[in-house]
């Protein structure tokens, strides 16, 4: 299986004051296609600042990032922008909804980005895999934390990106919603060789993951035994 992504000796050190924060250190990942990983760890261990770096939304003091085998913090801005939109699926905790679109125009304005339209077929499937279909027509504002959270995720898939990244994607959710969620993306990577790294903090949604990592202060380190 190919390697989607692959970081190596990844650090971020942030000034604060006189002192180095070392928010990432000499971190060495890879997730393959059709593989679904869980990262775990407490607040502040650096998860977060983890997964924007491997996304390039920010660059590492130190270390290479590849994407589908290609450097990403050696290309300008403009370039990795192009390849964030083309590769990489984003979750946030926050949807980052534009609050003057529907539901269903979220995905129009994808389309229009990425010039190339899909099928209104393809957005029923995957809002109703997500059971917000009867949503499609109404604002942000007329939907709950958790459907407009389960809104982004249909989002980030919708481009079928080959790399999903997803922070903290059922903290809005309640239990059953986020099961149904999870099952999705596990579905996802699997049966469309995905590669997928959800950050999480909580334990109970990682029982679906084919590999479980826990941040440290800001070391990677794998969790073997995660399914006793």
């Amino acid at each position: 299986m190919t390697d989607m992504l692959m970081m190596k000796n990844i650090t971020k050190t942030f000034k604060q004051g006189k002192e180095d924060i070392h928010a990432l250190k000499n971190v060495n990942f890879t997730v393959k296609q059709g593989e679904f990983i869980s990262i775990i760890g407490p607040s502040g261990s650096g998860k977060s600042t983890f997964l924007t770096i491997s996304g390039g939304l920010q660059q590492p003091t130190t270390g290479d990032i590849r994407i589908n085998d290609i450097s990403f913090t050696n290309l300008s801005e403009k370039k990795r922008s192009a390849l964030r939109f083309k590769e990489i699926g984003f979750i946030l905790q926050a949807s980052n909804l534009i609050p003057f679109l529907t539901i269903k125009e979220q995905f129009y304005l994808v389309d229009k980005v990425n010039k190339d339209k899909k099928s209104d077929e393809r957005i029923n499937n995957l809002l109703h895999s997500l059971d917000i279909e009867h949503l499609k027509d109404k604002y942000p504002k007329d939907l709950s934390g958790g459907e407009r959270q389960r809104v982004a995720i249909g989002r980030a898939l919708y481009n079928d990106p080959h790399l999903i990244l997803a922070d903290e994607p059922t903290a809005s959710l309640d239990t059953e919603h986020a099961y149904e969620v999870v099952k999705l993306l596990v579905k996802e990577a699997h049966e469309k060789q995905k590669a997928t790294v959800m950050v999480t903090h909580d334990h109970r949604m990682i029982q679906w993951s084919d590999r479980v990592f826990e941040m440290q202060d800001g070391e990677l380190v794998e969790v073997k035994d995660f399914k006793k």
